[in-house]
């Protein structure tokens, strides 16, 4: 509810504070008293358009501060919570307009888009007046409006859900779908590209070892001749091995004549000879080794050259080739079975889109049978309100080509105000005072269900009797057993039901002059409700016999 509403530097308004209370509050006063700047304050607090003219003459700026106690299970505290704004507590709504026109919204003293704070302010106040073109008047809001009234939130959730399952479910067959005819149009070639690659059947790391092997083949070639002169050496005629042995063999026949000579030169002379040997056995191998078969060389060529082929053809690494290879078995084996796959995802969208059908089905249902109920609801009330001979439809038309997540219905709040006339929208076919009335017939049906906390009516008695009036101020009272009801009147019928009077009044600015004069808001006493109840029933001369006319609609009476 709103809890308090703070003014200043608006229009005629310097600083103004009013407390607020439960039930229903009325506001009244002489004709240009200030109660519009009021209602224009307020609704330029939750978000209304701004306006340079708004701002007092002579000040900087205006600022509308409103503060809402609200349950701490209403929406506007998950909304707040989900901007990352402070949500316990009061809300504190803030709206600061320049005399430039421009202007800053504030939630909870946080900074915030004018959208969002017209979105929190459509969840906190809902403002009627004759000639309103939102709430009930929206008709985009009608459906949601029976579905509060007919309690149906569990069947809306229950198609939502079903919506959500089945829209899922169209996505995973429909990206399905896309990837089997991406992979028809490029089954040829992943084919033809999979036998490629399986008689290549590349191996990881086999492009180094290759290139490793050709290397060494191709270098071996190149000191092959080189090894073959040097065994020559060791085994042509001119070898100091058979030297060296014959050496050796003559010197051990003479070693027993002066062995102290010939040891010691012996020894080395055999230690070099074994060293030859050695050199000679290694040059063989050597030379055996880098003998290679050409056409092994060739083989390896072209093995390593096939791989570096695909690799530059495929735009990978030589190393990625078996994955790749696997990838497109891959591929082809999902196109195989993707046809199955996708026989079974269609028979799954079948399947949602029965469910959803069914649960929207008994969701159209519920709404034809509670629009049956909310029509008979308001037609109680109309007779009291002098509508009598009017009537209040509820049109509802289901077709499962308008299909959503609350189902298959539009709905829309219709009204024919004379017997033979054609029914059409409320805003389009009744006048100011019949669609206030309609409104608030509508209002008292749906009580708390589908509201805002805090219900404004301004001036919705305009230009009705006094029975009509009275039969108002009660069903505001009614609904102000629900929710927070203020209404801004002319009618003492509707003043003497109110829990709270405020009353509005235009006085000059003490020392400001005579030009200088701001709007003022006073709480009034019985005794003062009584008085200005009775100024409302006599106009501007009190009588007694108003004061006591004014006493027994206080009483009831």
């Amino acid at each position: 509810m709103l809890a308090a509403l703070s003014i200043r530097d608006i229009v005629l308004i310097e600083r103004l504070e009013i407390d607020f209370t439960r039930g229903l509050t009325v506001l009244t006063g002489e004709t240009g008293a200030g109660k519009s700047i009021l209602l224009d304050s307020l609704a330029l607090a939750l978000g209304g358009r701004g306006d340079a003219g708004l701002v007092r003459h002579g000040a900087p700026q205006g600022q509308v501060t409103a503060v809402f106690d609200v349950a701490a299970d209403h929406p506007v505290r998950r909304l707040l919570a989900d901007n990352d704004i402070d949500a316990s507590g009061d809300v504190i709504v803030r709206r600061v307009q320049t005399a430039d026109g421009r202007t800053r919204a504030f939630l909870n003293d946080a900074p915030v888009s004018a959208t969002l704070l017209r979105d929190v302010g459509e969840r906190l106040v809902e403002i009627h007046g004759q000639h309103d073109d939102r709430a009930l008047v929206d008709e985009r809001e009608h459906r949601r409006l029976l579905d509060a009234f007919g309690a149906l939130e569990d069947l809306v959730a229950v198609a939502a859900n079903a919506w959500a399952s089945w829209r899922t479910t169209v996505k995973e067959r429909d990206g399905h779908a896309a990837r089997i005819d991406a992979a028809r149009r490029e089954a040829d070639y992943l084919r033809a590209s999979l036998e490629e690659l399986d008689r290549l059947a590349p191996e990881e790391g086999e492009e180094t070892e290759l290139a490793t092997k050709r290397h060494r083949m191709m270098q071996s070639e190149k000191i092959a001749g080189d090894l073959a002169d040097a065994v020559g050496t060791f085994d042509g005629p001119h070898s100091p091995i058979p030297t060296i042995a014959s050496l050796i063999r003559n010197l051990e026949r003479k070693t027993t004549a002066l062995p102290e000579l010939t040891e010691t030169a012996l020894k080395p002379m055999g230690a070099a000879l074994d060293l030859l040997e050695e050199a000679r056995g290694a040059l063989e191998k050597a030379l055996r080794e880098a003998d290679f078969d050409p056409r092994d060389l060739e083989r390896t060529e072209e093995r390593l050259f096939a791989l570096r082929a695909s690799a530059r053809k495929h735009a990978c690494a030589y190393d990625a080739l078996p994955a790749l290879r696997a990838r497109m078995a891959g591929d082809l084996a999902a196109l195989d079975h993707g046809e199955e796959r996708l026989a079974a995802l269609e028979a799954a969208v079948a399947a949602a889109e029965a469910t959803y059908f069914a649960a929207a089905a008994t969701l159209s249902a519920a709404r034809t049978a509670a629009a049956t109920d909310l029509e008979a609801a308001v037609h109680a009330e109309l007779p009291a309100l002098k509508l009598e001979r009017a009537r209040f439809l509820v049109a509802r038309t289901a077709d499962r080509a308008q299909a959503g997540p609350e189902g298959i219905d539009r709905v829309e709040f219709h009204v024919q105000t004379n017997p033979g006339t054609r029914p059409g929208p409320m805003m389009k076919v009744a006048s100011g005072g019949e669609l206030s009335r309609f409104l608030l017939a509508l209002k008292v049906s749906l009580a708390d269900k589908g509201s805002a906390p805090t219900l404004i009516f301004d001036e919705i008695d305009t230009g009705v009797g006094g029975a009509v009036a009275g039969a108002v101020g009660q069903r505001l009272a009614r609904l102000a057993d629900k929710v927070q009801v203020m209404s801004v009147t002319h009618a003492p019928q509707v003043a003497a039901r109110a829990d709270t009077h405020l009353l509005i009044s235009k006085e000059p600015v003490p020392g400001g002059g005579e030009e200088r004069v701001a709007t003022r808001v006073v709480e009034l006493t019985r005794e003062a409700r009584r008085e200005e109840i009775a100024r409302m029933l006599s106009g501007e001369t009190v009588t007694a016999e108003a004061r006591a006319a004014a006493e027994s609609l206080m009483a009831g009476g």
